[in-house]
This record gives structure tokens, sequence and C-alpha cells, in this order.
């Protein structure tokens, strides 16, 4: 029986209370039913006091059930708490080994720090034998390739021989033009003389820049400072243009190559420039030597130098000063 039954109960007991003592007012005679319902309310209380004590009985039921559930909520908390602390330890674990893992990672990093820094020595080391392999081959195809100019020239002077046998007959007739001829050679000797003047004017200021050149070379040949290549590293850079711009021609792969040898070397783009610039000059006079080497040019070879001295951008005045000094130097040599 729950409260509000058992206050129903009693508010109907004290009713019947009431009842009762109104009707032993009313009548003293009925005395009889007055205990029946003494009787009944009696009955009444003692149902009431048994639904009094089922519902503490019910109360004491629901608190030991409270209990029971508030020890398994403390045995629950202290399995939580356990499996708290467990988690906890397997945490430390894993940032043990996470530590570890760390340390042995930091290890691999600096064993392969030195794997590339080996491979890159390896990869200049093979650069390095790529240039001087590629040089070695280019002289053997220079070598080659004079003596098959060595053979057209001696057969080239084997058909001017003949030539010249067949024109003897014609040198009669050409003599009166040659006369004429020679007055006007006459004339552009003049002109040659004051041009002459002109070049050694020109002649001397370009010893001048020579010098100063010179100059600029010696200081570039001078120790390495901070953020300066080195002069061995200089030559080996100068050794791999000079292999590169060989045929007068720089191919996308000899750009990546050089551009590769640069970083590894330490050259700056000035260092690249004023190298460039001297083999460009050093191939050109070459080549101006290996035209010239019979005494006059022929027309190939003038297409070849004009080529080269229009992709290195040699000014007029400068192939004139070259192909004198290379005339002088051969005439010396004959004689």
């Amino acid at each position: 029986m729950n409260p509000a039954e058992l206050e129903e109960q009693k508010r109907k007991v004290e009713e019947l209370k009431k009842k009762i003592l109104a009707q032993k007012r009313k009548t003293a005679d009925a005395s009889e039913d007055v205990q029946k319902r003494a009787d009944e309310a009696r009955r009444a209380e003692e149902e009431a006091k048994k639904g009094e004590e089922e519902q503490s009985k019910k109360l004491e039921e629901e608190e030991a059930a409270r209990k029971a559930v508030e020890e398994a909520r403390l045995k629950e908390e202290e399995v939580r708490r356990k499996e708290e602390e467990e988690r906890r330890k397997e945490e430390e674990e894993h940032q043990k080994e996470e530590e570890e893992r760390l340390k042995e990672e930091e290890a691999r990093r600096k064993v392969e720090e030195e794997a590339i820094k080996k491979a890159e020595a390896e990869a200049k080391r093979k650069v390095e034998e790529a240039a001087r392999v590629k040089e070695e081959e280019e002289r053997g195809k220079a070598l080659e390739e004079a003596k098959e100019q060595a053979e057209f020239v001696a057969l080239r002077r084997a058909e001017e021989e003949e030539r010249r046998r067949e024109e003897e007959s014609r040198r009669k007739i050409e003599e009166a033009r040659r006369k004429i001829e020679e007055q006007k050679r006459k004339e552009a000797d003049q002109k040659r003389k004051e041009e002459e003047q002109k070049r050694k004017e020109e002649e001397s200021r370009k010893k001048e820049e020579e010098e100063a050149r010179k100059k600029e070379q010696a200081k570039k040949a001078a120790p390495a400072g901070p953020g300066k290549a080195s002069p061995a590293a200089i030559q080996a850079y100068s050794s791999a243009l000079k292999q590169a711009w060989g045929d007068g021609i720089l191919s996308k792969d000899e750009e990546v190559l050089l551009a590769t040898l640069r970083k590894s070397l330490g050259i700056t783009p000035e260092d690249h420039a004023g190298l460039e610039q001297e083999v460009q000059l050093e191939i050109y006079l070459e080549a101006v030597v290996e035209g010239w080497k019979d005494g006059s040019i022929s027309p190939e070879d003038s297409e070849h130098l004009d080529g080269l001295r229009e992709k290195f951008r040699i000014s007029a005045d400068e192939h004139l000063r070259i192909e004198k000094q290379v005339r002088k130097e051969i005439l010396k040599q004959r004689a």
C-alpha cells in the first residue's frame, strides 16, 4: 500500500470515527451497532497499521537496493580507477616507445644524411670523370679531323697545281688586267695603312683591356674567400665550359650538366659569365688558328668563323685583332 492509499485509509477511519461518535450522541441505544462500527474502525486501523508496516518494509527494501546499487557503483568506480591506472601505465609505455622510435628515427636520418653526402661526392666525381673522358674523346676527334683536313688540303693542293697549269696560258691575258688591279691595290694599300694605324691604336686599347683582364684573372686565381669558388673549382668548371662550347653549340643536356656543376663547385653567376666569355674567346682563337694554318682561309672556315663570331658576340675589331695576330704568328713560324 502506497502512502497516498494509507492517507486515504486514515482519512476514512477518521470519518468513520466521527460518524460513530455522532451516532453515539444521537442514540445510546444503538450500542451494538456502535460496537460493530468500532470493530470495523479497529480493523481499519489494523489494516492501516499493516499498510504502514508494508510501506516501511518496502522502504527498507528500496534502501537495501539503493545501498546495493551504491556498492555496485563504488565497485565500478574502483574498476574504472584501476582501468584508468592501467591506461596511464600503457600511455607511459607508449610514450617511452615513441621516444625510442624518435631516437631511432634521428639515428636513421643521420645515416641517410651521410649516405646523401657520399652520393653527392660520388656524383661530383662521376661528373669530373665524365668531363675528363669527354675531353679525351674531343681531343681524339680533333686529331682525326685534323688528319682528314690534312688529306683534304693535300688533295686540294694537287687540284690547285693542276688548275695553275691550266691557268698559265691565261695569265698573259690577265697581266694587263692585273696591272690595273695593282694600281687599285696600291690605293687599297694606302687605305689599309690608314686602317692599320687605326688598328694599332685599337690594339693599344685592347692591350690595356687585356692587362686589366689579366689582373682580374689573377684576382680570381687568388685563394677563395667565404662564398667564393676555389681556384681548383674555377679550373674544373672552365674545362667543362670549354668541352661544352667546343662545337660552338650548347645543348639542353650540357646546360643542365653545367648548372649542376656550378651548384656543386660553388660557382657564382658572375664567375660563370666571366669564364664563359674567356672560354668562348679561347675557342674562337683556336678556330682562327685552325683556319689560317695553311696560310689562307677557305670559304668553309670563313663561314664557320662567322657563325662562331655571331654566337659568341665577338666584335669586328676583336676579330681583326685576333686574325692579325694569328697570321703574324703563322708567318713567323714559316720564316
